[in-house]
């Protein structure tokens, strides 16, 4: 048996399932590992990237994959929107792009792609999003459109997320019930607006002078939230024990992933620069 070394393939695991790309971000690769046809989708990607057909929207897709900033999206963004890019080249792959300058005849068509899943408007609404970043990557800086069709288009997925904001009352009622590292977690969210990672991660290197400041998980350590210090803020941080470099510890570790810890998070927010 011949082996074959294909250079650059992502590995990607969800739900599972273990799916195979020809560079990170770039397209699936079909069949499986070693198959002709895993070999073959892997030349056509490589291809595609060589000489893709500058007057095809799938040639835009391609240069958004290829571009810097797909490149600074989190790896979490990534893996998510490599899938959608790869159902919007597969069904938008072949029209001009000529074809996205005409408002009036294009929205039709994008709608018609969307309402296949009509019944999950979350996931609609997000392949929208993916598609809307391709056009207006075309827009500017490719200056191959002159405008974004997808604007205009309304979204599918309507929600009141109030229901799921922690109260005063609601914090109160489990802090009659749960451990102290429970209740600092809890009260820290509150007080300081920073995400669960974040807060996982917040040690007392972090607290200075007149702030708490961190480099956030979203932004990939980019960007610093800053907190400053009020009466509040200060008194909790004075009663939390140092038993660790992180300020949270013990029992608060357990909150990893539990949505609930993020709607305290959302009773205040956090500044940042």
């Amino acid at each position: 048996m011949v082996r074959i070394n294909l250079k650059g393939i992502a590995k990607v695991t969800a739900k599972g399932r273990i799916y195979w790309y020809a560079w990170r971000g770039g397209p699936r690769l079909r069949g499986e590992p070693g198959s002709p046809e895993f070999v073959a989708s892997y030349n056509e990607a490589h291809a595609l990237l060589r000489a893709p057909d500058t007057s095809r929207f799938r040639s835009l897709v391609v240069l958004y994959r290829a571009s810097k900033e797909y490149a600074k999206l989190a790896d979490s963004t990534n893996q998510n929107w490599a899938p959608w890019l790869d159902r919007i080249a597969e069904h938008f792959g072949d029209l001009s792009i000529a074809q996205f300058d005409r408002p009036e005849k294009i929205r039709p068509v994008i709608r018609q792609w969307r309402n296949q899943w009509a019944d999950a408007p979350r996931a609609a609404d997000y392949g929208m999003q993916v598609l809307s970043r391709v056009l207006s990557f075309a827009v500017d800086p490719l200056g191959k459109l002159a405008g974004n069709p997808c604007e205009g288009i309304k979204q599918l997925y309507s929600g009141n997320r109030s229901e799921i904001i922690w109260t005063d009352a609601d914090i109160a009622q489990l802090k009659k019930i749960c451990s102290p590292e429970i209740a600092h977690a809890v009260d820290l969210a509150a007080h300081t607006g920073l995400r669960l990672g974040d807060l996982l991660r917040l040690s007392w290197s972090h607290v200075g002078e007149d702030a708490i400041i961190i480099a956030t998980g979203k932004s990939r350590h980019r960007r610093e939230a800053i907190i400053p210090f009020y009466d509040a803020l200060k008194g909790l941080l004075a009663s939390i024990p140092k038993r660790s470099t992180t300020i949270l510890t013990s029992a608060a570790q357990a909150l990893d992933g539990q949505r609930p810890f993020d709607c305290c998070a959302a009773r205040q927010g956090s500044r940042q620069v």
